[in-house]
């Protein structure tokens, strides 16, 4: 049974919350795209989007893309995941400008495997990474016993 909500509510044209979920064969939809400023659905797209696939500034879904995202994979400028793709990047397997995660890559990174310029793990712990790390987190290097 398909879910369709849209708020009489707008902001520059898009509902204030929009929610889309299941098939809807009157509108020959598969999956619920739902389109607006708080979006929820099988497919999100909005300022804060929550879906299976959620597009937005912010971002929560099984795959999510955007500014600041949660997901099994995350790619955005700050991206949480299994796999998280990302500027800062931290997962599973994270990869980015500074990545923490059980497999870190980056130019900073920090994990159980550590690949990059600067890093902080089990076999080599650079002054540059600790330093970058103490700094992005008040001291989170220092409370995990690097």
């Amino acid at each position: 049974m398909p879910i369709r909500y849209k708020s009489s509510a707008t902001f520059l044209e898009f509902p204030v919350i929009a929610i889309a979920v299941g098939p809807d064969p009157a509108n020959n939809e598969v999956r619920g795209h739902a389109r607006g400023v708080i979006a929820l659905g099988d497919i999100a797209t909005g300022l804060v989007a929550v879906g299976g696939m959620a597009r937005g500034l912010i971002a929560i879904g099984g795959v999510a893309i955007g500014g600041l995202t949660l997901g099994g994979l995350g790619l955005g400028l700050v991206a949480f995941g299994g796999l998280a793709l990302g500027y800062l990047a931290l997962g599973g397997l994270a990869a980015g400008y500074a990545a923490i995660g059980g497999l870190a890559i980056g130019h900073y990174a920090m994990g159980g495997a550590a690949l990059g310029k600067y890093v902080v793990g089990p076999l080599r712990q650079d002054r540059e990474a600790v330093e970058f790390f103490s700094k992005l987190g008040r001291g989170i290097v220092r409370q995990i016993g690097w």
